[in-house]
C-alpha cells in the first residue's frame, strides 16, 4: 500500500506524513524533494506552477510509486491538488493508493505558513493553491486543527475501520459475472459481489458463490445493494454484469443515490454502443465515470482470462485498468489483452464488430463443414481430421478448435451434433453491426449474410415445407479429384476469413473517422489474439499488418495471398451452388472481393436509372467532380 498525505501548503502533510510512516514502519518521501530546480526557483519567486510545470514531476513520482510498492509500500507527502494529478500518480501501473486529505481554514493555513522558516513556498501562493484545489470525494479526510500526533492516531483509527472494505465490486452473479468474480478473487483482489434477491427465484445467489468457493477469504457477498456499495473503498469501482438494455438503466438508477462524485461504473455486458454514448454523457453530468467495456471469451474466458475492450472517459479507465489488466488474458508477449479503446461507446462498438466477425466465422465453418460432409461425403471424423490439419498448418483459430471437438462428440455411440435442432439464435450484436454498416455506408455483405442465415434457420417449419414443395435435393460430388477439391475448399475458407476480417475492420475505421475516436487497429488486433472468441493465427498477423497498412486487403502480403487463393475460392463456390448448397457467406465474400477489384462497375447504370425516375442527378467521368448533371432520358 502507498499512503499519500495530501493538502495545500501549510496543512502539515510533511510532519504528519513522517509521523505516520514511523507508526506504519514504512519509508517516508516528500514530493517537494522531487521538484526540478526550475520549479523550486519559480515557486521561490512567488510564481504559481502550471500544469505543464507539474507534468514531469508527477510522472517521476508515479514511477517512484511503482518502485516503492514493489519494495513493500511507503508514505508520500504530496499536494496532489487536482483530480488529474491524482490520476497521474496512480496511473503507472495504477498502484493501490490510500489517499489522506488534510484540510483546514485559510486563516489557519496562512498562520502556519507565516510561521515556517527556510521553505521555498511563500505565503502569497496559498490562495493560488486553494483556488486550484479539487477536494477528493474519496479517501480519508482529516481536520488539521488537532496536534499532529492526534491527527496520526485519527488516521490510524480510520485505516483500521476501512481495512475490511473491498477494492472492487461486481453486480450480477450469472455465468459471466460469477466467473469474473472468481477470476478477480483468485488474484488476491478484495472483492464484493451482489445479486438481487427475488423470492423463490433468486435467493442467496451471491452467498452461494462464496459457499461454493469457501477457500476465498477475500470475497464479500451481498443481496442488499446499499450494504454492497457501503462495503467498497472510494472511489468506488462497480462492474455491472447484467442483461443489456433497460435493465442497465434501472440498475444505474438504483445505484446513483448511493454513489459519490468520482465513482466508476463499468458496464461489462453487450450493450448497444449508442446506449453507452448516452449513459456516458448523462453520468458525466453527475460526476460519475461510466466505462462501457466489451468482454469476450465466454464462461471459460471470464474465469481464466478474457479479452476486454473498455471505452469511455480516460480518467475512469485509469481508475479501473489495474483490475481489467489483472484478470485479462495475456498475449504471446505476456501483455494483458485489454487496452483503452476510445471515448464514449467505443469499447462496446468494437465488441459489437468483434461479434459480427464472429457470426461470419461461425457461419463460414458451418458452410465448409456442410460441403465436406454432404457434397464430398466425408464422415464427421474425417472432417475433424482435415480441420486438425488446417489447425496445424497456418489456419489456427479458437473457433476451428472447438468445431473439431464438436465433430467428435458422441452420445450413446452417435454424433451429438446430428441430434441438435438446426435453428440458430442471435442476441442482437450481429444485427446491430449490420445496422451500423448501413448507417455509415460501409459494404458489409458477408457479415450481413451470416446474420440473415441465422434468421432464415429460425423458419424451420417453413423450410421443411419448402423442401417438400420444391423436392429439393443436394447433389453429391461425382468424378472429381477429392484431394484437389479439399485443397480448393481450404483456399475458399482461408480467403473468406481474410475478407470477413477486412470488412469488420473497415466498419470500425469508418465509424472511428466519423466519431473521431482514433481507434488503434494494431492494438485492437493484439488484444484479440487471446481470450476472445475470434482469436487466431490470422489475428496475430494483423497486429503487424495494421502497423503499416490501413486495410487488410490492400496490404501487399494479403494481395499476393488472395491472388493465389482466388481460383480455388471461386471453383468451390460454383460447384457448391450448382449442386444445390446454400453458401451465403462464402458466395457473399467472393462477390465482395470481385466487386472491390472491379475498377469500372455497373453502378453507372444505377445512377442513370435513379436520375431517370427521380431526377437524382449523376456525375460524369469527363467533367469536374463538383459538377452534377440531369438528363431527360425518355425519347421525345
Amino acid at each position: 500500500m502507498i499512503f499519500i498525505v495530501m493538502g495545500v501548503s501549510g496543512s502539515g502533510k510533511t510532519t504528519v506524513g513522517r509521523m505516520l510512516a514511523q507508526e506504519l514502519n514504512l519509508p517516508f518521501y516528500d514530493a517537494d524533494d522531487f521538484h526540478p530546480a526550475t520549479n523550486v526557483t519559480k515557486m521561490g519567486n512567488g510564481i504559481a506552477l502550471n500544469d505543464e510545470d507539474r507534468q514531469d514531476w508527477l510522472e517521476e513520482l508515479a514511477k517512484s510509486i511503482i518502485h516503492w510498492e514493489q519494495m513493500g509500500g511507503a508514505v508520500l507527502a504530496c499536494s496532489a491538488l487536482k483530480e488529474k494529478y491524482r490520476i497521474t500518480l496512480q496511473s503507472i501501473p495504477h498502484s493501490l493508493i490510500q489517499w489522506i486529505f488534510l484540510e483546514g481554514s485559510r486563516d489557519m493555513l496562512m498562520d502556519r505558513i507565516a510561521a515556517r522558516t527556510g521553505h521555498y513556498m511563500p505565503p502569497a501562493l496559498l490562495d493560488s493553491q486553494l483556488e486550484t484545489l479539487e477536494k477528493p470525494a474519496y479517501g480519508i479526510h482529516i481536520s488539521i486543527a488537532p496536534p499532529p500526533d492526534i491527527i496520526v492516531q485519527q488516521i490510524i483509527s480510520k485505516l483500521k475501520n476501512t481495512a475490511t472494505q473491498s477494492e472492487f465490486g461486481i453486480v450480477g452473479m450469472g455465468v459471466m459475472g460469477k466467473s469474473l468474480a472468481l477470476n478477480l478473487a483468485s488474484k488476491n483482489i478484495n472483492l464484493s459481489i451482489y445479486n438481487r434477491h427475488v423470492p423463490e427465484k433468486e435467493v442467496d445467489i451471491a452467498k452461494k458463490v462464496l459457499l461454493e468457493n469457501s477457500h476465498l477469504n477475500n470475497l464479500q457477498p451481498f443481496d442488499d445493494i446499499a450494504a454492497f456499495v457501503k462495503s467498497l473503498e472510494t472511489p468506488r469501482k462497480i462492474l455491472l454484469m447484467i442483461v443489456a438494455g433497460p435493465v442497465v438503466d434501472y440498475q444505474i438508477k438504483e445505484l446513483l443515490p448511493l454513489l459519490d462524485k468520482g465513482d466508476v461504473i463499468i458496464d461489462g455486458g453487450n450493450s448497444l454502443y449508442k446506449d453507452t454514448n448516452r449513459r456516458t454523457a448523462e453520468l458525466a453530468e453527475l460526476g460519475i465515470r461510466f466505462v462501457g467495456t466489451g468482454i469476450s471469451g465466454g464462461e471459460e474466458g471470464a474465469l481464466k482470462g478474457p479479452s476486454m475492450m473498455p471505452g469511455g472517459p480516460q480518467e475512469g479507465y485509469q481508475l479501473v485498468s489495474k483490475y481489467l489488466e489483472t484478470i485479462a488474458a495475456k498475449d504471446k508477449n505476456g501483455k494483458p489483452c485489454t487496452t483503452y479503446i476510445g471515448p464514449d461507446g467505443a469499447g462496446h462498438f468494437v465488441k459489437m464488430v468483434h461479434n459480427g466477425i464472429e457470426y461470419a466465422e461461425m457461419q463460414l465453418l458451418s458452410e465448409t463443414y456442410y460441403l465436406l460432409r454432404y457434397y464430398l461425403q466425408l464422415s464427421p471424423w474425417e472432417i475433424a481430421q482435415e480441420f486438425t490439419e488446417w489447425q496445424r498448418s497456418g489456419l489456427e483459430s479458437y473457433l476451428l478448435e472447438i468445431t473439431i471437438d464438436i465433430l467428435q462428440k458422441q452420445e450413446n455411440g452417435e454424433l451429438l451434433l446430428d441430434k441438435i435442432l438446426d435453428k440458430a439464435a442471435q442476441k442482437g450484436t450481429g444485427g446491430w453491426s449490420v445496422a451500423a454498416a448501413l448507417e455509415h455506408g460501409v459494404p458489409y455483405g458477408p457479415l450481413t449474410e451470416a446474420v440473415m442465415a441465422r434468421s432464415l434457420s429460425s423458419f424451420k417449419d417453413k423450410r421443411v415445407k419448402a423442401a417438400e414443395l420444391y423436392q429439393h435435393q443436394t447433389q453429391q460430388a461425382g468424378g472429381i479429384n477429392k484431394q484437389e477439391y479439399m485443397a480448393n475448399i481450404r483456399k475458399a475458407y482461408e480467403a473468406t476469413r481474410i475478407i470477413n476480417h477486412d470488412i469488420g475492420f473497415n466498419l470500425m475505421q469508418q465509424v472511428s473517422d466519423d466519431f473521431q475516436w482514433k481507434l488503434n487497429f494494431s492494438e485492437i488486433s493484439r488484444i484479440w489474439t487471446n481470450g476472445c472468441i475470434i482469436r487466431s493465427q490470422l489475428m496475430e498477423e494483423l497486429v503487424e499488418v495494421f502497423k503499416s497498412s490501413e486495410s487488410i486487403l490492400m496490404a501487399p502480403e494479403f494481395v499476393d495471398r488472395m491472388k493465389q487463393l482466388q481460383n480455388g475460392f471461386a471453383s468451390v463456390i460454383a460447384q457448391g451452388l450448382q449442386s444445390g448448397f446454400a453458401l451465403p457467406v462464402l458466395s457473399a465474400a467472393l462477390n465482395y472481393y470481385l466487386g472491390l477489384q472491379t475498377a469500372d462497375s455497373p453502378a453507372n447504370l444505377l445512377q442513370a436509372q435513379r436520375d431517370y425516375f427521380g431526377a437524382h442527378t449523376y456525375k460524369r467521368k469527363d467533367k469536374p467532380a463538383e459538377q452534377s448533371f440531369h438528363t431527360i432520358w425518355k425519347p421525345l
